[in-house]
């Protein structure tokens, strides 16, 4: 069996009397992305920095590309790269020279540094303005410098702490592009910190939800989904016979006479849908139209930590030691 990626065993951090990280414990797979969510102060920030050698547990152990994180620090560097919230470019030099540069740093050589520099640019769809100073960058360019960057080293693991704080929609919507490209043409795996639980519901194979230093749940989106109720399906009718015939057909549900709808309460799982539609079938019944409606991240995260969730807020962003 392929070894995971990331294992985190018991892994606790604490600022004085403030407890941040409270026995955390994980596997992530290789080739997979996986997103920690939380409130603001719930220890995101904080196991991101344990886990890329930042700072130090107090108590837990990790294994990052098969490397366990305390007696063996440089082979996990080695590893990883790490993406934070902030562009961490240069902005005195041009997009290429920042991916040289990196690629010294990572102790390419000057020409492998440079033919680096060029395959990234022309990766991220950068290559027009590889020349250009950084001060006629666009936000949503100097955060796919610095994910590219980031790459410079061939990192076989990226840990993306709130990687598009601040973009507009559209350069969001290209990054989580890139993020998938990164999962599915090279290989790599993510480790992914958002404010945006939208962006954790398109991306993530598997979310972990951190409250108060403890993970609450884990799973995939539609596996957390299911945690919540609420979930049915909107069956319309085209008359007001239809509709009461098919609400004596399906027991006590919720009625809309003037909208000539039902709600149905149901996981949205192929087998129930298969099984309301039989029992509609053998009442010679069909609905004009069907919906689906299931719980969101947003319902699951407001009941598992007992407040809203904040991808509303774009602006908020962690700070102080207990990020």
């Amino acid at each position: 069996m392929t070894p995971p990626a990331i294992r985190v065993a018991g892994l606790r951090k604490s600022y004085g009397d403030h407890t941040v990280l409270d026995g955390v414990s994980i596997e992530i797979p290789a080739g997979t992305i996986f997103a920690l969510l939380g409130p603001n102060g719930a220890g995101k920030t904080t196991m991101v920095r344990i886990l890329s050698t930042l700072s130090r547990p107090d108590a837990g152990q990790a294994w990052i590309a098969g490397k366990e994180l305390a007696s063996e620090p440089d082979a996990v560097r080695a590893a990883i790269g790490v993406t934070g919230q902030f562009a961490a470019v240069d902005g005195l030099l041009t997009g290429f020279e920042n991916l040289a540069l990196m690629g010294r740093l990572h102790h390419l050589g000057k020409r492998e540094s440079r033919q680096r520099a060029t395959e990234l640019l022309e990766k991220f769809d950068l290559a027009e303005a590889a020349g250009k100073s950084l001060a006629t960058y666009s936000g949503g360019m100097r955060r796919r410098l610095d994910l590219a960057m980031t790459l410079a080293g061939k990192p076989r693991i990226i840990f993306l702490d709130e990687p598009t704080t601040g973009l507009d929609p559209r350069s969001r919507r290209t990054m989580w592009q890139i993020v998938r490209d990164l999962v599915e043409q090279d290989g790599v795996t993510i480790f992914l910190t958002t404010q945006y639980l939208e962006e954790a519901d398109h991306l993530a194979d598997r979310i972990a939800v951190l409250d108060q230093g403890r993970l609450v749940a884990e799973g995939t989106p539609a596996e957390l989904k299911k945690l919540v109720p609420g979930g049915h399906v909107s069956l319309r009718f085209t008359d007001a016979a239809q509709l009461s015939l098919a609400a004596r057909a399906l027991g006590t549900i919720s009625r809309d006479a003037e909208e000539l709808t039902l709600q149905v309460p149901g996981d949205g799982g192929v087998r129930s849908l298969y099984s309301l539609l039989d029992r509609l079938s053998q009442a010679e019944l069909e609905p004009a139209e069907l919906t689906v409606h299931t719980p969101d991240l947003d319902d699951v995260f407001l009941v598992l930590t007992g407040r809203s969730a904040y991808l509303t807020t774009a602006s908020t962003t962690e700070n102080g030691a207990g990020r």
